[in-house]
């Protein structure tokens, strides 16, 4: 039977920190790390000439300040790697310039999936032409015969040859050039074409 633990134990004590970065999470005052006290004064001092550094890179003040601000966040989030309070603005530059050379290749990509040119399209203008000659034609074929209206169709819509026409409707391959001539002929007068 397990008996349970007396209420008067002596709490535990920490273990001691395995490197100096841990030491330097307990303590603000450590020289063995960066802590964040350190951190924050290192980019609040030098917060305008991390900007400065982004500008030269960038070429606008809203990018300029999300790498600086992103940079300290990574830094922050990193500062246990920072073994070197004196490192801190080194580190902070770097990730600044990284930041900046990433802004600038996604700028670049984006301008390369951009500059492709767009397919020729045709104006509100064209395609309301094109509308109006596509209705005109289609009223135009209603009034043709219906087995003119069946070659023409087959012809030039299904694009088939004379013979696979003839086939279809089942009727000579002569009948089909007769139907179509006099079809083209009666959409042309319909039309008001003068070719």
């Amino acid at each position: 039977m397990i008996a349970p633990m007396p209420a008067t134990r002596q709490p535990a004590r920490a273990p001691a920190p395995r490197d100096g970065a841990e030491a330097m999470m307990s303590a603000p005052t450590t020289t063995a790390g960066t802590t964040v006290d350190h951190l924050t004064e290192t980019y609040r001092a030098h917060y305008r000439s991390l900007l400065g550094l982004a500008a030269l890179l960038l070429d606008d003040t809203a990018s300029c300040e999300d790498v600086v601000q992103e940079a300290f966040i990574r830094v922050h989030s990193a500062r246990k790697r920072v073994r070197d309070p004196e490192k801190t603005l080194a580190y902070l530059r770097q990730t600044v310039v990284n930041l900046s050379r990433s802004a600038l290749r996604r700028r670049i990509l984006g301008l390369k999936l951009l500059s492709k040119p767009m397919p020729d399209m045709a104006s509100a203008e064209e395609g309301a032409y094109d509308q109006l000659e596509r209705d005109a034609l289609i009223k135009a074929m209603r009034g043709l015969q219906r087995r003119q209206r069946e070659v023409l169709v087959l012809r030039y819509f299904a694009d088939m040859t004379e013979a696979q026409a003839a086939e279809t409707l089942g009727i000579s391959v002569g009948s089909v050039k007769a139907y179509g001539s006099r079809g083209i002929a009666a959409l042309r007068v319909a039309m008001g074409s003068t070719s």
